[in-house]
């Protein structure tokens, strides 16, 4: 892994200026070691500006709720590396789109997002760019716009993005040998700034393969407790487990997943990955956390519904692998969901 302080300054852009997004790039920014970071921010874009606690450049992505492409000033000769950390909303905006203002031949597009199948839209829209996938666990929350609180430990695992495991691309496969070769020198270089300059021990870098499996895995947790804890009327993860009928359904859509991944992978998963037992006795001494999925609801904000149940659903069937109790999780909130954004349309009529 390189740690070397770049020979010609590296320029950094942030789309999203949450918590994940502000936590990242200010591990980044390093001006001493040439290592440039900056953030596009939305609604918390006046807050973060006018408290100069933030000493990273952040740019106007449009305004609270706009859509438009994102057009950050991007330096000379472009942006080395483009990272989103925005919400992967993919039936609601075309992520990929929006940042293709920022890309360059050059840029590398880093993806730290939930679920899976987040690739896909950048792969095709990208094929010669390399793509570093990213999946963090962090213990981070955005406590009032433009306040970024990191409460205990940190880790993020990255990996490589060619075509997918069942993906195509319009790149031959000589080229995206080297798009993926491009890719672990950047994973490489950015692993290696974070751990030095950042200070983040937990850092680590794997195979494409490798971080699919990670991906899938997570969903254990993403795509049993977010979901349930809307449909439950707002519990959290550790008090779904209190009553007996939740855990008993909590177990189930773990064990689905965790019965489905290996078909979708094309191999186990390996041991040292906690079970659905080992990640439901973990999450009981988690009391009073409420997840994304819920917090977005409560707050009126679109789900990350696609990438966290419909994705998986779709990607699994493409395996031969039917997944019953996620589509009906699935088909509920998306019901929910739709029923809420009309009765929002009707009302600002």
């Amino acid at each position: 892994m390189s740690s070397a302080d770049p020979v010609k300054p590296v320029h950094i852009l942030f789309v999203g200026a949450g918590a994940v997004g502000c936590f990242y790039a200010s591990r980044l920014h390093h001006p001493s070691h040439n290592i440039y970071a900056s953030l596009t921010a939305r609604s918390n874009y006046d807050t973060i500006v006018s408290s100069a606690l933030l000493r990273i450049p952040v740019c106007r992505c449009g305004s609270p709720g706009c859509t438009a492409p994102v057009r950050a000033a991007a330096p000379e000769g472009g942006w080395d590396y483009v990272v989103v950390t925005t919400k992967a909303l993919p039936d609601r905006t075309d992520d990929a789109a929006l940042v293709a203002p920022l890309v360059s031949a050059k840029t590398c597009i880093v993806l730290i997002q939930n679920g899976v199948g987040v690739e896909g839209p950048y792969r095709a829209r990208f094929p010669q760019n390399p793509i570093l996938s990213a999946v963090t666990v962090i213990s981070a929350e955005q406590i009032k716009q433009g306040t970024i609180r990191q409460n205990r430990w940190t880790r993020i695992s990255i990996g490589p993005f060619g075509k997918g495991l069942v993906g195509t691309s319009t790149a031959g496969e000589e080229d995206m040998h080297d798009v993926v070769r491009r890719g672990a020198d950047c994973m490489s270089d950015l692993a290696g700034w974070w751990q030095v300059h950042g200070k983040i021990p937990d850092v680590k870098s794997h195979t494409e393969l490798e971080l699919q499996t990670i991906r899938w895995h997570k969903l254990c947790i993403n795509s049993a407790f977010n979901p349930s804890a809307v449909l439950s009327g707002g519990l959290g993860n550790a008090d779904q487990l209190k009553d007996a009928e939740l855990r008993e359904h909590i177990m189930g859509v773990m064990l689905e997943i965790w019965d489905a991944a290996p078909k979708v992978l094309g191999q186990s998963l390996p041991d040292d990955l906690g079970t659905p037992e080992r990640i439901i006795k973990s999450t009981e001494r988690n009391a009073g956390a409420k997840p994304s999925m819920l917090l977005d609801w409560e707050a009126g904000r679109p789900m990350e519904l696609e990438v966290i149940l419909g994705n998986p659903i779709r990607i699994a069937k493409e395996a031969g692998v039917d997944m019953p109790r996620l589509q009906s999780i699935y088909a509920l909130l998306r019901s929910m969901q739709s029923q809420r954004d009309a009765a929002s349309s009707v009302t600002k009529l």
